[in-house]
């Protein structure tokens, strides 16, 4: 554990050349770390998610979480951005990826980098997280509780997404996730589906279905808190980035 950290509000070059927002928190040490993007949810870029990214840096990551809404709502609220965000369906796919590339450049590029970069991703930002793991050389990802891998959502849900299992084969890394047995969004009959796809194209995954938890289980600050799951999901969250991210396990020396 990191006494001693950095953590500021940054800004990176994402998709299409674009500078946006994001907060990063390292180690005030000289490393070397693994770097960990953090992927907000869908209410948005908040205290609570920043929080999350101080946390990985205790931890002994190097940690930058984009602010996805930042071009819809420069300088809004957490819950006006995520309005109108919604609004307009959610993040584009394709922007999304560009935005992640970018965090991974930026960690990478860190003198304190050991080159080893996960995603870890909550609520929409799970499907997110498996998504930039499709699209990009990653060396871990993290879904926690995130919807619509498998399925369309509603008609009338807030998110214009379309499913993440074709995209499966090109998956990069080892896949973690993290869901809530009382969930809906995903439901546990929805993880099952996504199981079964990357079992079926042999990828290294492992799924835990957490009791007591429902959907948003990490949310400190939510009602759907549930501190004894939460507990366990960060133990399997930083046994899984501590095998995939170690220096030791490999850095790769070029990209």
């Amino acid at each position: 554990m990191y006494d001693a950290l950095l953590a500021e509000t940054v800004t990176f070059t994402g998709h299409g050349g674009d500078r946006v927002e994001a907060y990063a928190a390292r180690p005030l040490a000289p490393g070397p770390f693994g770097g960990v993007v953090v992927i907000h949810h869908m209410p948005g870029y908040d205290r609570a998610t920043k929080e999350i990214v101080r946390r990985f840096a205790a931890e002994g990551y190097a940690a930058l979480c984009p602010n996805l809404y930042s071009r819809e709502a420069p300088g809004a609220s957490p819950e006006e951005a995520s309005a109108i965000a919604r609004s307009r369906g959610g993040v584009p796919d394709e922007r999304l990826v560009g935005d992640v590339a970018g965090a991974v450049r930026e960690l990478r590029g860190l003198a304190s980098s050991n080159q080893r970069v996960a995603v870890v991703g909550y609520c929409s930002g799970g499907r997110q997280a498996l998504l930039a793991a499709c699209e990009l050389d990653l060396d871990a990802a993290v879904d926690c509780y995130g919807a619509f891998a498998t399925r369309l959502p509603p008609e009338d849900f807030p998110l214009a997404v379309t499913p993440v299992t074709p995209l499966l084969p090109g998956l990069s890394c080892p896949l973690l996730g993290l869901f809530g047995a009382e969930d809906t969004t995903p439901s546990p009959e929805e993880t099952a589906e996504l199981e079964a796809a990357l079992k079926a194209r042999g990828k290294e995954y492992a799924f835990h279905t957490l009791a007591g938890a429902g959907h948003a289980f990490f949310a400190v600050d939510r009602e759907r808190y549930r501190p004894e799951p939460a507990l366990e999901g960060w133990r399997l969250l930083l046994d899984f980035l501590a095998r995939h991210l170690a220096t030791d396990s490999g850095a790769r020396a070029t990209r």
